[in-house]
């Protein structure tokens, strides 16, 4: 169900790389906002910076101009740290390349997000990290290094990850790019099934298989985002 006050909302966001001689206008008067319980499909041609937005609203990148309030907070009032508190504790991140530490066991690489947080005990990591490698369906696999997995399970411990801290907010830069088909599928539907579970999932994607599973489907172009529903 939808909440009735956004938890991220973008005005006018502007953001502009300079490139030799040239100005590409990748963000252009962007005003979108976005809600617990749902999830967000953004698609469009490459190039057309959704990465670019996805690392804003990731409070990894910045923008030019205009107004991001999370949680009714303006970033552009946030220092580093405050932002990085933040994003540690609002936000998960889950990447097309899986980014998972070849040296770590699932359950480990599960762990690193909770290490920079001070209210989840030493004690209590590994116990979470199972936990949620239970939830995405890797009870099983939790002792495996990343090369032991196939691709679709190494997005799972991913997305896991992305999840040890408990964020609201899921942000997902084309999370099934380098899986089959079914494993996308199943990616999606997890997706889903954490939107359902409120907390707020925004998914950049080429694949038009993500239509089937989002609440709100959003195309960038020339600068702007526009509901296809």
């Amino acid at each position: 169900m939808e909440n009735t006050d956004a938890i991220i909302k973008l005005e006018n966001i502007q953001k502009t790389y300079h490139k030799k001689e040239k100005e590409l206008n990748v963000l252009k008067n962007l005003n979108v906002e976005f809600y617990s319980g749902q999830l967000y499909a953004i698609m469009g041609h490459s190039g057309n910076g959704k990465s670019t937005l996805i690392h804003i609203l990731g409070l990894i990148d910045q923008f030019d101009d205009g107004e991001y309030h999370i949680y009714s907070q303006n970033v552009k009032n946030l220092n580093d740290k405050e932002s990085s508190y933040i994003r540690m504790k609002n936000i998960g991140f889950v990447f097309q390349e899986f980014n998972l530490v070849p040296t770590l066991k699932a359950y480990e690489n599960v762990m690193v997000p909770m290490l920079i947080n001070d209210e989840i005990k030493p004690k209590e990591r590994k116990i979470k990290a199972i936990e949620l490698l239970s939830i995405v369906g890797l009870k099983d696999r939790i002792n495996h290094f990343p090369k032991e997995l196939s691709g679709g399970e190494q997005q799972r411990v991913a997305l896991a990850r992305a999840l040890a801290n408990n964020p609201n907010i899921i942000l997902a830069d084309e999370p099934t790019g380098n899986l089959d088909e079914k494993s996308e599928k199943d990616i999606f539907l997890l997706l889903k099934e954490l939107a359902q579970n409120g907390k707020c999932v925004i998914v950049v994607s080429h694949s038009s298989e993500i239509k089937k599973y989002a609440d709100k489907v959003y195309i960038l172009d020339n600068g702007k985002l526009e509901g296809e529903n």
